[in-house]
């Protein structure tokens, strides 16, 4: 069954629906969102416990939610977003690594995550993504594998259209080119 953003909203909006909303919403989103996070922080651990952490500043200001359904998605993952960097930037903190430079720690964590499958050329992709900048992986991440537009990658981001689209196709070339090496 498949409940459209608008019903989800029109329940998170009613305080006495509120819950079966925003358990709907879970629903709709949990695995999506899970997916974004982990390529973000790319163990699985810190992607559920990132997971988490989203759904409880969701929950704890939908009420302040102000746009429409068609931004209810953005909004989730932005939320989701911005915890990922935190998380990131946290982890920057403890290894005294910056957040663009984070990618080779991230790489190890991956190799150690898949195993073997690392070197097989799906592994050796996402090799190629980890060590984007972070700005990149991100858009790319949300334009590859979310499928989502420029102008909700914009409004998850806060960068423009136009940033994005240079973003995304920096990361399309550099990944190309480590691919082939």
């Amino acid at each position: 069954m498949i409940i459209e953003t608008s019903e989800i909203l029109r329940l998170l909006t009613d305080r006495e629906r509120r819950s079966e909303g925003f358990a709907l919403l879970v629903d709709a989103y949990t695995e999506p969102l899970y997916w974004h996070l982990r390529r973000m922080v790319v163990v699985h651990e810190e992607a559920e416990d990132t997971l988490q952490e989203v759904w409880i500043k969701i929950f704890s200001s939908i009420e302040s939610y102000r746009g429409d359904a068609e931004g209810l998605r953005s909004w989730c993952y932005r939320i989701a977003t911005n915890a990922a960097l935190d998380r990131l930037r946290r982890r920057c903190r403890w290894r005294f690594v910056t957040l663009d430079s984070i990618g080779h720690t991230l790489s190890k964590d991956f190799t150690h995550e898949v195993g073997e499958s690392a070197d097989s050329i799906e592994g050796r992709f996402q090799q190629a993504l980890l060590a984007l900048p972070t700005k990149q992986r991100l858009v790319f991440n949300l334009r590859y594998y979310d499928e989502l537009e420029y102008s909700e990658i914009s409004r998850i981001t806060g960068i423009s259209e136009g940033a994005c689209k240079t973003n995304y196709h920096y990361a399309q070339q550099r990944v190309k080119e480590m691919m082939t090496r």
